[in-house]
């Protein structure tokens, strides 16, 4: 039997995360102990795992929360850098947590120094120029009921 054309073709990298906020707006960012700067809840999804899966595998494992994202925010293709591949990176509406869910959140401390509750502006500064862009577009989504595609963090047509 010979091999599928499928098996030939490129493979991305490809990274799932949630967009999880509170009652006020304010968007949840976690600080992960191996970057300089903060990220939204996620990771990478695994060989055989769909982003939907891997999300919530990731926020399990981050977090300690058993949520079930909802759909589809944004998805963004990143294209290659010095010392990493293109990907495609995908951010599902985690909803909003309540006073209760957000006392039970419970860090990996190899993993995670910290997490907080982030205005549009702290977000700013907390997360990379490209992280920026993408969670704005995601609260952005959400907000208009809509999904949309971004490349490196920018709308596209």
């Amino acid at each position: 039997m010979t091999e599928d054309f499928t098996a030939t073709l490129p493979r991305k990298r490809m990274g799932a995360g949630a967009l999880l906020t509170d009652h006020r707006g304010r968007v949840l960012l976690v600080e992960p102990t191996y970057k300089d700067y903060w990220e939204i809840p996620g990771g990478s999804v695994e060989a055989d795992e769909s982003p939907l899966s891997a999300v919530a595998r990731e926020l399990k494992e981050e977090l300690g929360l058993p949520v079930r994202p909802g759909r589809l925010l944004v998805t963004d293709w990143v294209p290659p850098r010095p010392g990493r591949t293109e990907g495609l990176m995908m951010l599902f509406d985690g909803g909003e947590l309540t006073a209760e869910q957000a006392a039970q959140i419970r860090l990996p401390a190899e993993e995670l120094r910290s997490w907080a509750w982030c205005t549009e502006g702290e977000a700013g500064e907390r997360l990379s120029e490209l992280l920026a862009r993408r969670i704005d577009a995601a609260v952005r989504a959400r907000a208009e009921g809509v999904a949309v595609y971004l490349e490196d963090g920018h709308f596209v047509a």
